[in-house]
């Protein structure tokens, strides 16, 4: 299973971002408010690596981004927050070195992080319109930053994700069998209603809603009257895909690899499950309001039949979180973590419930056998 996946892009550009913003902050706070430069000291080791201060609080630093500028937290409130959660980011800290660790192992991972690594920040320099990574630099240094402490960054964040990808979501997925695959679908047949669509999308730029809502009625209309949907898409539908509209060449149909996309209408958006979810194959939707326009679709087909690799997904998306934890429990079970002594009253709490948490899942595993 590849782990270069469309969540973990949106995860990982969000990493870059808050990390971006993160630094930019930091030296004018310190500098406003007078804060003292502290040496730095070692938290935590974990095996051969040694978490440091500083890795703390740049973490702490990240979580007081989230909290203010995402969730909406007073700096009061948020510190208050980071306090209270301190042993948990060190946790963290302590999952990622040993994911970290992890990684290193795996075949030609690093090559593949690296490759990752280097297109993500092409992509951030192309969006910038900055045309070269020299550029890109020189850019970032007169801000302040360097382009290495980012490098680095991503390159954690991906980490992390290509190794729980692989040693858990990777062995659930492939590691389900005929009959298990076969009892979850029968037991939960009415998830698996799923749909292929075409669409037709209207964009708001440069009008107004009103304007473009009456079109898409119109459009609705004459699709609804038997004009063929295709023909529509072709005409109206302003779908671009770098920089070109896409209807001509798809007719509005939505493909992957040149075939129709099924989806899952569990896994849809709730306003275009709700807008679908009374029609039949050939039915087309209202116009459904969106951010970026109005949105019509029309149901090519629809059906619930057996469909493999929507069961192993769904099996998987329950199953990972939990199979993720214990694999992480399993990691810190097998490390040598040693908190310094001026951390072991926040970190060995944690350490000591691993160990408590760990007793039930050994004698249920003795039990099996």
């Amino acid at each position: 299973m590849a782990f270069k996946n469309i969540a973990a892009r949106a995860l990982a550009s969000f990493f870059f971002a808050a990390f971006v913003v993160a630094l930019a902050h930091a030296p004018a706070r310190a500098q406003e408010e007078g804060v003292p430069v502290v040496l730095d000291e070692p938290v935590v080791q974990v095996n051969g690596d040694v978490i440091m201060l500083s890795q703390l609080k740049r973490q702490n630093e990240e979580f007081r981004e989230v909290l203010t500028k995402q969730r909406g937290l007073s700096p009061q409130e948020a510190e208050q927050q980071v306090t209270q959660k301190q042993a948990e980011i060190i946790f963290n800290l302590i999952n990622e070195s040993l994911l970290m660790q992890k990684g290193k192992e795996l075949p030609r991972l690093e090559e593949e992080i690296e490759a990752e690594v280097n297109r993500e920040v092409l992509r951030v320099a192309k969006q910038s319109n900055i045309p070269t990574i020299e550029e890109l630099e020189a850019a970032l240094q007169r801000e302040g930053l360097h382009l290495s402490d980012i490098r680095d960054t991503l390159r954690r964040q991906y980490t992390r994700q290509a190794v729980l990808q692989r040693e858990v979501d990777a062995k659930i997925f492939y590691g389900l069998t005929d009959a298990e695959l076969r009892k979850f679908y029968d037991a939960n047949r009415p998830r698996f209603q799923s749909v292929a669509l075409s669409e037709i999308f209207l964009s708001l730029a440069g009008r107004s809603d009103a304007e473009l809502q009456a079109k898409a009625r119109q459009i609705v209309a004459q699709a609804r009257g038997g004009a063929n949907f295709g023909e529509l898409a072709v005409q109206h539908s302003e779908r671009e895909q770098n920089g070109a509209r896409v209807a001509p060449k798809t007719k509005g149909r939505l493909e992957e690899d040149g075939k129709p996309r099924w989806f899952l209408v569990s896994d849809l958006n709730p306003l275009v499950s709700e807008a679908i979810k009374s029609l039949k194959a050939g039915g087309v939707t209202e116009p459904i309001k969106t951010e970026e326009g109005y949105l019509i679709l029309r149901i090519d087909e629809s059906d619930d039949a057996f469909k493999e690799n929507f069961v192993r997904q769904m099996i998987l998306s329950e199953r990972s979180e939990k199979e993720r934890d214990a694999y992480l429990r399993a990691l810190r079970s097998e490390a040598y973590i040693k908190p310094a002594k001026s951390y072991e009253e926040v970190v060995k709490p944690l350490l000591d419930k691993d160990k408590a948490d760990a007793k039930p899942e050994t004698a249920n595993k003795k039990s099996e056998k």
